[in-house]
């Protein structure tokens, strides 16, 4: 029975996966200095007003009946997976927290399958979402976090939206990922800037004393998080099974935590590194059984 090596990621992916890790890890650190001059909402409209401009080009006409779905997905991911994320991360103390808890959409994402649409799972499917949340748990005692609240409960809040947003894409049809990025960015902006301008400080006013520092925040989201991470991701979801490709991108808490200690110099305590050591594995073994799902039966040979 020979081994199936038709999904293993070779050396010059790994290196398109490294740099998606990368790109996304540094958005961290580029909006988090961003936000010390934009407010959240109105940075997160920008950056999908810029992206929405980049991709008009690739909009393509959703299919019959698709629009209300499209819609829904860019309410859930463009509007509150990103405003509210992004919030979070202007009120954490560290690059850590948000970064993790992030990913705590994956075990999320588990539950929702099952509650909407009945996907079942094994379970150590289950073990392994219990023991992300505990990490949760975990994570949400230390000092950092505790200092702030509101961002843990933002960041969940906004892991749940991008949750229900990646169950509603599974019944997305005929649109590939630049033509819904683009319309998710073009639906999404309008909201952002409007809730903007009306709970947020003056909009004018951010937007012309802002420095470089924070429109290259708002360009690198758009360009390298978005156009550059989730363009290579497309790259090499055409290659190999997602379920291939989600284990290597839990680098990308890690590679942002590291570069929030180093260049922000971050406070990381002990209850954060175990919590997050929970959270990650668990995502970790979900994304491995999603793998054996994903791989097809070896062709015995007689």
């Amino acid at each position: 029975m020979p081994t199936d090596h038709r999904h293993r990621l070779g050396g010059r992916d790994l290196f398109l996966v490294s740099l998606i890790a990368l790109a996304w890890a540094g958005n961290f650190i580029t909006a988090k200095l961003a936000l010390m001059e934009f407010p959240p909402l109105l940075f997160t409209g920008l950056r999908l007003a810029l992206l929405a401009l980049m991709l008009a080009a690739f909009l393509k006409r959703p299919a019959p009946g698709q629009w209300p779905r499209l819609i829904a997905v860019a309410l859930c991911t463009g509007v509150l997976h990103f405003g509210l994320s992004f919030w979070a991360l202007s009120l954490s103390t560290t690059i850590a927290s948000p970064a993790i808890l992030m990913q705590s959409y994956v075990p999320m994402s588990a539950l929702l399958a099952w509650w909407m649409i009945g996907e079942r799972f094994h379970w150590r499917t289950g073990a392994a979402i219990a023991l992300s949340f505990v990490g949760v748990l975990v994570l949400g005692f230390d000092p950092s976090v505790m200092e702030r609240p509101a961002a843990l409960v933002l960041m969940l809040v906004s892991a749940l939206f991008l949750a229900i947003g990646t169950v509603l894409i599974r019944g997305m049809k005929g649109m590939d990922m630049f033509s819904q990025q683009g319309w998710t960015a073009l639906i999404g902006m309008f909201p952002l800037l409007g809730m903007s301008a009306l709970i947020e400080p003056d909009m004018r006013e951010s937007i012309a004393q802002a420095s470089w520092v924070a429109w290259f925040g708002v360009v690198y989201a758009a360009v390298l998080a978005s156009m550059l991470g989730h363009g290579l991701y497309y790259v090499l979801v055409q290659r190999h099974p997602v379920a291939q490709v989600t284990p290597y991108l839990l680098a990308t808490p890690l590679l942002a935590t590291v570069l929030g200690i180093v260049l922000l110099h971050d406070q990381v305590g002990p209850r954060l590194w175990i919590g997050g050591a929970m959270v990650l594995s668990g995502v970790l073994a979900i994304a491995l059984r999603n793998l054996t799902k994903a791989r097809p039966t070896p062709v015995v040979e007689v």
